[in-house]
């Protein structure tokens, strides 16, 4: 299993190996399996907007005809001598006119509605990904960072916008109007319109060179990008870490490594390609285009096979045919890339979320029972134990304690009492009813939870501590804000509990982390889960919050995740954990001789001694 960093990034020497040709391929055509997935709840409009692109590629050729009659008519007065018929010049102009507005019209519209299309879709996959993410296992998002998720949600619902607002109607442009105005030429004389697509066989078989490979590359350059980019988020954002320990040079070197990789591959892979666009250009440049047709055109001309106007008309279809054919080749690159995003995207799509009963029941208290709990994160070669048949009773009313080191599984059983994620086999029971068989709504009106890296929303304080209870009045939020020891700093904002975080003021870790415990305190759930809530808090503040919690344990069920003994000398219970597995349960002097609780003593014990000086009270802790 490859090394990871805390961020959850594969440093480089220990990366994937490069995959193979067929692989990149198949990665490829789940590219193209999910673009089209994304876009069949959308096909009818999208079909909409096709047909009225098919409407504008038919206004098209509606000038060159104009351009051709024009030129009839001042052919015929200028070189048979018949009067110059002034209206029907101008019924020619306005039918020029008329047909050149009347495209761009039906062209604009077209691109309008598939652009609604797109943003509806693009709305509605956020809000699809965050319902997922809404009702998936907490266990997912340990294994998926917060950047990948990011990128879900914002950057991939943006990548796919050229394949859904652009693709479907361009692609149709692209070959229906070369088609229109092909056909329009051989209507004009079939040796012109030959002529006019003379050099577009040489530019299609040049550029189907260069786009055989295109699919398996532009997926490897997507994979190798990720490299670089991974390598330069783990110099970044451990580089305090890194020049702490003299490794600034070995870090940037992995990223070194990496960009040259990635350089190599592109020089390797464009330097030919640039050859063979450039020759696939010059088959339909200007001059190559206008010495063929007028080249060949005037020997027609002489031979009286064809008329000026007709050898004009036929060279600017000749010279618009590559133009939009040239489409085809920014939305096949187009492709390349939304492909990957529409993987992402319908991979997050399917994530499992937790099932909920058909037939909830209801707790009849708040204790909770767990009965031959284990759990594996991950699957496979990654599986990753982290409780191994844990069975425990947290009896109503009572404050229990979970301790041990980092890894031992802790935080793990916590989110399992909150059913964050269902255990791998065993139960977990609350007032005698499996966590499975409780449905949501009433499971976390039963459960608060505050988790080790407190969130925040972009609101007022207020509105943060009420968020679990909207109704609750000013005086509860004032009361939870004390208890939480965090009301004295709030009182200092610039707008006292109105202040928006964020943009009024920015809080340090643990503030926000007081924030978390007072809206925990404010929702009055039965059962209370601190998940490392006192690491980011002062001595003072944790002596503090642990007198709020013995009032707050009266009737109630209170679990503390810590790793400093002394935070939890004061709990009814302690549960000592210890590589997933339970190595002690009792109180403070029950356990006082344990081994195992009495090296955590030691331990915690000489941590304090190192410190020599109080922590900051807004320094994390980092577990």
């Amino acid at each position: 299993m490859p090394r990871k960093l805390a961020d959850g990034s594969v440093p480089a020497e220990t990366a994937p190996p490069q995959t193979t040709d067929g692989q990149l391929m198949d990665k490829h055509k789940r590219g193209q399996a999910a673009i089209s997935r994304l876009q069949r709840p959308i096909r009818g409009r999208l079909a909409i907007a096709q047909i009225l692109m098919l409407i504008s590629v038919a206004f098209s050729i509606a000038p060159y005809v104009a351009l051709v009659a024009l030129g009839d008519t001042l052919l015929e007065h200028y070189q048979g001598g018949s009067p110059l018929d002034a209206a029907r010049i101008k019924l020619i102009i306005n039918v020029f006119i008329g047909a050149f507005f009347t495209r761009i019209f039906f062209m604009l519209l077209s691109l309008t509605v598939t652009h609604f299309v797109d943003l509806r879709l693009r709305d509605q996959t956020r809000r699809d990904l965050l319902a997922r993410f809404a009702k998936a296992p907490l266990g997912w998002f340990t294994e998926a960072t917060s950047g990948r998720v990011r990128k879900a949600v914002q950057d991939d619902t943006t990548t796919v916008h050229t394949v859904i607002a652009h693709a479907p109607v361009d692609i149709l442009n692209a070959v229906a109007t070369p088609v229109l105005m092909f056909g329009y030429a051989i209507y004009l004389d079939w040796r012109l319109g030959l002529l006019a697509v003379a050099t577009v066989p040489l530019y299609v078989l040049t550029y189907s060179i260069m786009l055989r490979s295109m699919p398996a590359k532009t997926a490897e350059m997507d994979s190798k990008l990720a490299k670089v980019s991974s390598t330069m988020l783990e110099f970044a954002s451990g580089i305090a870490v890194v020049k702490t320990f003299g490794q600034t040079g070995r870090s940037h070197a992995a990223y070194a490594r990496a960009a040259k990789e990635f350089n190599t591959f592109y020089q390797a892979w464009c330097m030919p390609l640039l050859n063979v666009s450039c020759l696939a250009a010059a088959w339909v440049c200007v001059p190559v285009i206008l010495a063929v047709n007028f080249g060949v055109g005037s020997l027609m001309i002489n031979a009286g096979i064809v008329t000026l106007p007709e050898l004009i008309c036929t060279t600017l279809i000749a010279l618009a045919i590559p133009s939009v054919m040239n489409i085809v080749a920014g939305i096949q690159w187009s492709y390349q890339l939304a492909g990957s995003a529409a993987v992402r995207l319908c991979e997050m799509l399917d994530l499992e979320v937790l099932p909920q009963p058909e037939n909830p029941k209801q707790p009849k208290d708040s204790t909770i029972e767990v009965s031959g709990v284990s759990y594996v994160y991950g699957e496979g070669e990654r599986a990753v134990t982290a409780l191994r048949n844990v069975t425990l009773t947290f009896r109503e009313g009572t404050v229990t304690a979970l301790l041990g080191p980092s890894g031992s599984g802790k935080s793990t059983l916590g989110a399992l009492l909150a059913r964050f994620m269902d255990p791998s086999s065993g139960t977990v029971a609350l007032g005698g009813v499996d966590l499975r068989d409780i449905d949501e709504k009433t499971l976390y009106s039963q459960v608060s939870f505050v988790l080790q890296d407190a969130q925040l929303l972009t609101t007022s304080v207020r509105k943060n501590i009420a968020l679990a209870r909207p109704e609750a009045t000013d005086e509860e939020i004032v009361a939870a804000a004390r208890s939480a020891n965090i009301h004295d700093f709030i009182e200092t904002l610039p707008s006292g509990y109105d202040t928006v975080i964020g943009r009024e003021t920015h809080v340090s870790g643990g503030q926000a982390q007081r924030i978390a415990i007072a809206r925990a305190l404010l929702r009055n759930a039965p059962v209370l889960v601190l998940d490392e809530a006192t690491a980011m808090v002062d001595p003072e503040s944790e002596a503090e919050i642990q007198e709020a919690l013995t009032r707050l344990a009266e009737g109630r069920t209170v679990i503390v995740i810590a790793h400093r003994p002394a935070v939890i000398v004061g709990a009814d219970q302690i549960v000592v954990l210890e590589h997933g597995e339970v190595r002690a349960v009792g109180s403070h002097e029950e356990l006082k001789d344990d081994p195992h609780y009495s090296l955590l003593l030691a331990q915690s014990a000489v941590g304090t001694a190192h410190a020599g000086t109080p922590r900051n009270p807004e320094e994390g802790h980092n577990d």
